[in-house]
């Protein structure tokens, strides 16, 4: 079994806004060395996305890989699209040989939200790559 320094090496983070894209951040860091991870941070957008969501999706990344830029870490992003979420995640976890497939437990966000049902079952279901959720400390 990999150790959670392996885990968190190359992991794919999804995150669903700016806000959820800020705790992510705290989340994996007080886990883990910046410096000793390269993640690629996603926002998965439906086919039929607004322009307006799109640029929440856009915020989302950025706000990460502002965060993770100033503390040392290597970060990519990506905006993928498409209406399986969890597919889409799974094969980009696959594409990128990610590490793990690694959110925030963060109650009341929509993100947990959508995780909490259908979508956290299907990754737990569906995906060879390992599936880490991170708690969030309380402030």
């Amino acid at each position: 079994m990999p150790s959670s320094d392996d885990l968190l090496k190359s992991p794919i983070l999804p995150v669903a806004g700016p806000d959820d894209a800020e705790a992510t951040y705290e989340a994996l860091v007080a886990h883990n060395d910046p410096a000793a991870c390269r993640p690629l941070v996603i926002h998965v957008l439906a086919e039929d996305a607004t322009d307006a969501e799109s640029q929440r999706a856009h915020e989302a990344v950025e706000r990460f890989e502002s965060r993770a830029t100033a503390d040392g870490m290597a970060v990519d992003t990506e905006i993928y699209r498409g209406d399986a979420i969890a597919d889409t995640i799974i094969e980009a976890a696959e594409t990128a040989e990610a590490s793990a497939i690694v959110f925030c437990s963060r109650g009341g966000s929509a993100w947990f939200d959508l995780l909490a049902g259908g979508v956290r079952t299907s990754l737990l279901a569906k995906s060879d790559t390992p599936v880490v959720m991170l708690p969030v400390e309380e402030k």
